[in-house]
C-alpha cells in the first residue's frame, strides 16, 4: 500500500525490453531515509514494482511485466525521464494522501497546464470505464500522487498543483499530451463491488426491500454495550 505522498524523483536510466517484459532501472535523486532492501515494494510513477537489487541505494532495478507494461505509461518514457518514487507504506505511519495499491487502472493524456492564481490547473482526460470512481472534491492519484479533483465533466478532470507538489514531484516537467497513469480511488470500486453483490442477491434499491432483506435486532444500546462507542 501506498500513500500518493511522494519521497523523491528518480531518473530512468535504462529502459530495456527483454520479450514480452522490460528491464528497468531508475536513479533516485535523493537516497531513501532507510536502507533498501531486494524485493521490497516501491511504486514508480504510481506503478507498485518489487525492487530487485539497488546500487549505493541510489541505482534502482526493477522487472517490469507484460501486463505492467500494457496498462501503465512506461513504454511511452524515455531514457532521462523523470519518475516519481515512494517507498511501500509501513504500518503506523502517517497517512498524508489517500490510500492506493500501486495498481493503475488505465492510462490518460495530459490536456494542457495553466497557471491558476498562486498555483497550477491540470487537466486530464478521463479513461474509458473510470469516470464512475471519479467525483468532485473527490481522491485520484496521477503517476502515483495523491491529489483532489477540482472539478469534472464527462470527458476530462482537474486537479490543482501547489509550488511545493510541482517541487517534490516530477509532475512540473508534463507537458500536453504527455501519458499518465491514474489509480481511482480504491474505495469507490468496492462500493460497486458491495452493490453489485446485493444486486445478484435480487435486493432491490428501496429502503423497504433492504430492511426487509437485511432485518437486524442489533441497536444503539446493543452496540454501545459491546463497546463499540
Amino acid at each position: 500500500m501506498f500513500t500518493g505522498i511522494i519521497e523523491t524523483v528518480g531518473t530512468i536510466a535504462e529502459l530495456s525490453k527483454t520479450g514480452a517484459s522490460a528491464r528497468l532501472v531508475v536513479e533516485s535523486r535523493d537516497p531513501f531515509a532507510s536502507p533498501l532492501e531486494n524485493g521490497e515494494s516501491i511504486a514508480v510513477n504510481g506503478v507498485c514494482l518489487s525492487l530487485e537489487k539497488s546500487l549505493r541505494q541510489k541505482i534502482l532495478t526493477f522487472h517490469a511485466l507484460e501486463e505492467t507494461l500494457s496498462k501503465t505509461s512506461f513504454l511511452s518514457l524515455e531514457t532521462g525521464a523523470s519518475v516519481n518514487l515512494e517507498r511501500a507504506l509501513k504500518l503506523g505511519d502517517r497517512l498524508g494522501g489517500h490510500l492506493l495499491s500501486g495498481h493503475v487502472d488505465g492510462t490518460a493524456h495530459s490536456l494542457g497546464m495553466k497557471k491558476k492564481g498562486g498555483d497550477w490547473e491540470l487537466k486530464v482526460e478521463i479513461p474509458g470505464g473510470l469516470s464512475r470512481y471519479m467525483v468532485q472534491k473527490g481522491s485520484i492519484a496521477i503517476d502515483g500522487v495523491s491529489l483532489t479533483i477540482v472539478s469534472i465533466s464527462e470527458k476530462d478532470f482537474t486537479v490543482h498543483l501547489i509550488p511545493e507538489t510541482l517541487k517534490r514531484t516530477a509532475l512540473s516537467g508534463k507537458a500536453k499530451g504527455d501519458l499518465l497513469n491514474i489509480e481511482t480511488d480504491m474505495l469507490a470500486k468496492y462500493v460497486e463491488k458491495l452493490l453489485s453483490c446485493r444486486e445478484d442477491l435480487g435486493i432491490k434499491s428501496t429502503a423497504k426491500s433492504v430492511k426487509k432483506k437485511w432485518d437486524s435486532k442489533i441497536s444503539m444500546e446493543t452496540l454501545s454495550g459491546a463497546g463499540w462507542f
